[in-house]
């Protein structure tokens, strides 16, 4: 049986690359990835017994105070088992044959807004800003159409293998390096 671990985040999010570089480091082999989309769904799954232990960010170097995780974090009991530094590099994709001149808004988490808010007030100096749950739920979103063609995701490169989107310009936070502290939780015995 492998170890189950939800992350807060779809897949080719960032949570979801933590989480396997932390099963790597514990020598689990093909760890179970539950993929709970935020951190309340995290906690919620961990004290329920559908997973083992919890990933989730909590701090930024740049974007501070992940405010969502400790929103959720006051209404769970679990134990925190272990922490992770993980560099993040954020990225801008698009759909196949859009071009930075056709972007006209940016869907994202609200951390990686704040991550690359000088790049996107350079690049992107009129495009909308949309909060999304999850940087790579965007990234997949955007691909099944559930966001406008001129909409460009700000996302993890892996996100945009993953759901076949293209990569207009990697490393875009302002930030270098740009690291999160994600925690490792379990349920509270």
């Amino acid at each position: 049986m492998s170890i189950r671990i939800a992350v807060s985040g779809d897949q080719g999010s960032f949570s979801e690359e933590a989480g396997l570089l932390y099963a790597q480091r514990q020598g689990w082999d093909n760890p179970e990835i539950l993929f709970a989309i935020d951190m309340e769904g995290v906690l919620k799954a961990v004290t329920e017994g559908r997973a083992e232990y919890g990933i989730f960010p909590v701090v930024n170097s740049r974007g501070g105070l992940v405010q969502t995780a400790f929103e959720a974090m006051g209404k769970y009991l679990f134990t925190m088992v272990d922490e992770l530094w993980f560099e993040v590099y954020q990225c801008i994709i698009v759909l196949s044959g859009v071009k930075k001149e056709d972007i006209r808004q940016i869907a994202t988490h609200p951390q990686a807004i704040s991550q690359c808010e000088r790049y996107i007030k350079r690049e992107f100096p009129n495009a909308k800003l949309l909060e999304w749950e999850d940087t790579a739920k965007a990234a997949k979103d955007l691909a099944e159409g559930v966001l406008p063609r001129e909409t460009a995701v700000i996302a993890p490169a892996r996100s945009a293998q993953i759901y076949k989107l293209d990569l207009l310009d990697r490393g875009i936070q302002d930030e270098h390096p740009n690291l999160t502290t994600f925690i490792v939780v379990k349920n509270r015995e």
